[in-house]
């Protein structure tokens, strides 16, 4: 078998498989590098801060879109998909405008935009058993979910506690995804080999 494909993984479908982990494994680097940065100046205005998590909010919905289109999954989950995607690029738009207005609710944006992600990592993980990294992305979930909570409960009041926070929380979601990352690439190649 070799690493050599044979033409039955030539398939739209198999290509995807075989770039899911890729992208995943972007995402998770662009985590944690965005959460290192966060983390080395904590103490940067909100114009900064808004521009990073912006940026982030934005790359990270476009690609919960893409994802909602490209995989086959049952139409509940892609819907799901889809709307917390959209919602990440409108809160990442938010934060391009608005850098004058208060932390409380850049807090509160960012919250809701975890809170909604967490559930819907949670809600394709416990509906499709057949996931790969399934754990992992229920793990995802449920940490994605406890941050958004939080910064809704009790919506922080400092610039640096903010970015600490998200710093430390960009950090764990990026190594998470790394991990899923190397488990989907590990099932890509499974059953490319057992084709």
């Amino acid at each position: 078998m070799g690493a050599k494909l044979d033409d039955s993984l030539a398939t739209p479908l198999a290509v995807l498989a075989r770039s899911a982990w890729q992208t995943v494994l972007t995402a998770g680097l662009c985590s944690i590098a965005l959460g290192v940065l966060i983390l080395a100046w904590p103490h940067q205005t909100l114009r900064v801060v808004g521009v990073l998590f912006g940026i982030y909010l934005l790359v990270s919905g476009i690609l919960q879109v893409i994802v909602a289109f490209a995989i086959h999954v049952q139409t509940a989950a892609r819907v799901l998909s889809f709307v917390g995607g959209a919602l990440s690029i409108m809160l990442g738009l938010i934060c391009f405008r608005g850098f004058d207005q208060s932390i409380v609710l850049l807090a509160l944006w960012i919250g809701f935009g975890w809170l909604f992600r967490g559930v819907t990592l949670v809600a394709l993980a416990v509906s499709e058993p057949g996931m790969p990294a399934r754990g992992w992305q229920m793990f995802l979930g449920l940490i994605t979910v406890l941050g958004g909570i939080l910064l809704v409960v009790e919506p922080l009041r400092s610039v640096s506690a903010l970015t600490l926070l998200a710093g430390w929380w960009l950090l764990a979601v990026g190594v998470v995804e790394v991990c899923i990352a190397f488990s989907l690439r590990g099932s890509v190649r499974a059953a490319e080999h057992a084709i």
